[in-house]
């Protein structure tokens, strides 16, 4: 995998790390980095366990190329949401280790994942694009009805609340918090015992829980990319 992704084959598990050193920004090529890595992942018929650096998952999309509002805005945005797409039909159990904050997209991510263990502390998880002046995205809509609690779905989304990591739990962000320094055993623990699944009963089971989720998905992936091409004109 090329930098700032890289990806571990360990018995059975293939733990994929985003780490750039900054804030771990979705940039079109670290999109792209992290779709290939899933693909091995695919290939080695591995549970995956997603992690970033210490104290970030990640912030969300790279700004500069968000803002600039170009036809590679465009594909970065697209290309964020097939990643989630990608993480929700999984045909194996998907851990993620949210080491810190996950903000945005990354907090889109986080919620795409079957079981997400976060760091305790002072961290914030937050679809915050309604306070940056961005109306939220059909795609990120969907994902957070399925995955938030329906008593902090308004709050998440439309007021854009910060949450810390044991309030998270509460509103459906994460499974479980535990001391940073607890997170990375604890996910994979996680994905041990998701090891011992019926693989094919998972894929199966997950399709049924998950399926007309998808198919919202996908509509709202192509419904953003028109919209997003409209502003840019």
């Amino acid at each position: 995998m090329s930098a700032p992704v890289s990806y571990e084959l360990a018995d059975g598990i293939a733990t994929i790390r985003l780490d750039d050193g900054k804030v771990n920004a979705l940039s079109l090529s670290t999109l792209g980095a992290l779709r290939d890595a899933l693909g091995q992942a695919e290939a080695d018929e591995a549970v995956v366990v997603l992690t970033g650096r210490e104290g970030i998952l990640s912030a969300g999309f790279d700004l500069k190329t968000l803002t600039s509002r170009t036809a590679e805005a465009a594909d970065m945005l697209r290309a964020g949401f097939e990643l989630a797409e990608r993480l929700l039909s999984f045909p194996s159990p998907v851990v993620i280790a949210c080491t810190g904050h996950a903000v945005a997209m990354g907090s889109f991510l986080l919620l795409s994942g079957d079981y997400r263990v976060g760091a305790s502390g002072p961290f914030r998880i937050a679809a915050n694009e309604v306070a940056i002046g961005m109306t939220m995205p059909h795609t990120a809509v969907e994902i957070c009805r399925h995955r938030l609690a329906a008593t902090h779905l308004h709050r998440a989304v439309a007021l854009a609340e910060d949450f810390g990591p044991d309030d998270a739990v509460a509103a459906g962000f994460l499974d479980r918090a535990v001391a940073p320094a607890d997170v990375p055993a604890t996910a994979q623990a996680a994905a041990a015992r998701a090891l011992t699944l019926d693989r094919t009963a998972h894929r199966a089971t997950k399709r049924r829980v998950r399926g007309a989720l998808l198919d919202a998905v996908k509509d709202a992936i192509e419904r953003d990319h028109r919209s997003f091409l409209q502003l840019i004109g």
